[in-house]
């Protein structure tokens, strides 16, 4: 996990370096794609809505916060074109917002819902389930510090990183397979 967090460390400088080095024209550069948001939050959401229009197989999602509906509606109409949509929340931060996304999309065909804490702390306090990424076909990998949420998308400074580098893609998809074997099925 420690080796995780250093790697998506090393991402993150390197790709705010780039923004700030190179002119803003040269993304997305061939397979990748940085937006900072808000500021290129339309061009981030287009983008996102693409490669879940384009999805075939399997689309799997670890976020902490996901409230944004016109995404969600992008993942339902992948889910009726029979792929296969997987999405782990954060238990705590789900459980009572009545704006999340977690019971709207629970209820479709074709998606599965799970719930997942963090590890305890002291007092016996969970921690949280906070990842903010996602694969879509096994190659494709989103992530970033933006949650799925209006305020992430129109108000907050976020980034976002699409990249269809497999390697990438590989490695999400193995730590969601093991999250997935720790989260609770939503029903």
């Amino acid at each position: 996990m420690r080796k995780m967090r250093k790697i998506l460390y090393l991402i993150t400088i390197i790709v705010i370096l780039a923004f700030f080095v190179a002119p803003q024209n040269l993304y997305p550069i061939g397979n990748e794609e940085f937006y900072i948001l808000p500021k290129e939050s339309q061009n981030a959401l287009n983008s996102l809505y693409k490669k879940i229009d384009a999805s075939k197989r399997n689309i799997k999602i670890s976020i902490y916060t996901f409230t944004h509906k016109g995404i969600a509606k992008q993942l339902k109409k992948a889910a009726r074109r029979g792929v296969k949509v997987e999405i782990i929340f954060d238990t705590k931060q789900n459980q009572h917002d009545k704006f999340s996304m977690l019971r709207y999309l629970a209820k479709y065909r074709n998606i599965t819902v799970y719930t997942l804490s963090g590890f305890p702390k002291k007092h016996h306090k969970k921690g949280i389930m906070h990842i903010k990424a996602a694969t879509i076909d096994d190659k494709v990998a989103i992530f970033g510090s933006a949650n799925w949420t209006y305020s992430a998308f129109r108000k907050n400074f976020e980034i976002l990183y699409i990249t269809q580098n497999y390697a990438i893609a590989k490695k999400f998809n193995k730590a969601f397979e093991r999250l997935k074997q720790k989260a609770k099925l939503y029903q």
